[in-house]
């Protein structure tokens, strides 16, 4: 089966484990991910973020992280050529739902009935298309609970290392479960990774 196109979504000071490790491992196992971010170009650099909870601290705490290459104009972008969108969480969601192509770009994912994947603060921005999360089962940070409740879906806790998938959507607490997030994500793309004894493929080759 050839690789999907994946469209990744960022705003500024997303997170940078959300954005660098799915990106990576969709392409290491043969899929291309494309990132657009509001107002940029392709080849403009974006700031992420590295959030993190520790003693003491009832919410997170932001550092600066990485930077990361936008690979397409936003203005100019298409729906029509990528199998699958995903919305990386951190700080970007909060504001880059405030635009409308933004929103327009997952429903047009949602009215082709093509993976939706979310992780933490991304779910932001399926709150503000609320069609797409309707009676669906979410997760998210704990502080999208109550947004995403009013917006009609269900959101499930489902701890710190977990992902949930509804259909084509799947949905995740954060970067501390980015392994099981992508195992969900790949399953939707209809990815299937297969073990082989050590040597097993090179002795058939040379057979």
């Amino acid at each position: 089966m050839p690789g999907k196109n994946i469209l990744m979504l960022i705003g500024e000071y997303s997170e940078e484990y959300e954005i660098f490790v799915v990106q990576q491992a969709l392409e290491a196992v043969g899929h291309t991910v494309d990132i657009i971010c509001p107002e940029t170009k392709k080849g403009d650099r974006v700031t992420t973020s590295v959030h993190d909870f520790g003693p003491g601290v009832m919410t997170w705490t932001e550092h600066k992280g990485h930077a990361i290459e936008v690979t397409v104009d936003f203005d100019t972008c298409k729906t029509d050529g990528y199998d699958s969108v995903y919305i990386a969480g951190g700080r970007g969601p909060e504001y880059i739902r405030t635009y409308a192509r933004v929103r327009e770009i997952v429903r047009e994912f949602h009215a082709a009935g093509k993976p939706i994947a979310s992780i933490c603060h991304g779910l932001q921005v399926l709150v503000a298309v609320p069609e797409v999360i309707k009676g669906k089962r979410v997760s998210g940070l704990f502080t999208t609970q109550p947004e995403a409740e009013l917006a009609g879906a269900i959101y499930v806790p489902i701890g710190p290392k977990a992902a949930l998938r509804d259909g084509n959507l799947v949905t995740a607490e954060g970067w501390t479960a980015l392994a099981a997030f992508i195992r969900e994500f790949l399953g939707v793309l209809g990815t299937e990774i297969v073990h082989h004894p050590v040597g097993a493929l090179t002795k058939a080759a040379a057979e």
